[in-house]
């Protein structure tokens, strides 16, 4: 079986490094090419062309950035799958990868086997047409990601997942906040094979742990002065109905279009 081959741009040495590692040891998927700078990633596109099948490309580099490069693929018609990996998270620069070809936009920090996954899925989509991204789908989830990493809760926790999933789900079906107990929990503990104490449990000692590390002006901005860092803090059901309610009022002109 043919090698998926990858041409990274990216000015983050130890992650180039980190994932020419990663995928040496990946039976479907190598790094052929990688460039620290925007100008080189350019350079390598002229006269190899041939010899790779996706473009993983960050945004902020030196010399040359990631936007440009994207301007020259798409400006000389080459024919490559592109996923974005940045730190960078705005709506209107999702929306400015896609329109400039991207297939996906991707935020660091990342597991590499979420990005392994996404290269399978991206480069087994054979179709010509540029796959334009989902915006209220990756915009939120990237948007709960940040919200929940300056609260300060652990991402190696179980309780992160839950309460990333629990806040789509209300995100989605704002029916739920009714039933926070008898039908949200129940249906994330069926999502994650877990019972919907285990669910509960394990949001509230994600809360627990987030209470020394969170951002407190934004603590205080989303659930105000009813919180105190020393003694009081959100419910469970507060923690994710908060979150999900600023976020749809964020993603409002969204859900409309």
């Amino acid at each position: 079986m043919n090698k998926i081959k990858l041409l990274i741009i990216d000015d983050n040495i130890s992650l180039v490094k980190m994932m020419e590692e990663f995928f040496s040891n990946t039976s479907n998927i190598e790094v052929a090419f990688t460039a620290n700078d925007g100008e080189t990633g350019i350079d390598i596109i002229n006269k190899n062309n041939d010899d790779y099948d996706m473009i993983l490309l960050d945004l902020v580099m030196p010399k040359v950035d990631g936007i440009e490069v994207l301007k020259y693929i798409k400006e000389n018609n080459i024919d490559k799958k592109v996923i974005v990996l940045t730190s960078y998270n705005s709506q209107e620069m999702i929306r400015k990868v896609s329109e400039l070809g991207a297939n996906y936009f991707m935020l660091k920090p990342f597991e590499l086997n979420s990005l392994k996954s996404k290269i399978e899925k991206i480069y087994g989509n054979k179709e010509n047409s540029i796959e334009q991204l989902d915006f209220l789908k990756n915009n939120l989830q990237l948007s709960i990601s940040k919200t929940l990493h300056e609260l300060g809760v652990p991402s190696h926790v179980k309780g992160y997942q839950y309460i990333r999933e629990g806040i789509i789900l209300v995100f989605k079906h704002p029916e739920y906040i009714g039933g926070i107990t008898k039908e949200l929990y129940p249906t994330i503990a069926k999502t994650f094979d877990s019972t919907s104490s285990r669910v509960e449990r394990a949001i509230r000692h994600a809360i627990d742990i987030s209470w020394n590390r969170a951002n407190w002006d934004l603590m205080i901005d989303l659930f105000g002065y009813t919180v105190d860092i020393d003694g009081a803090k959100p419910t469970n059901s507060e923690f994710i109905v908060t979150i999900a309610d600023k976020l749809r009022m964020e993603f409002n002109h969204l859900i409309e279009e």
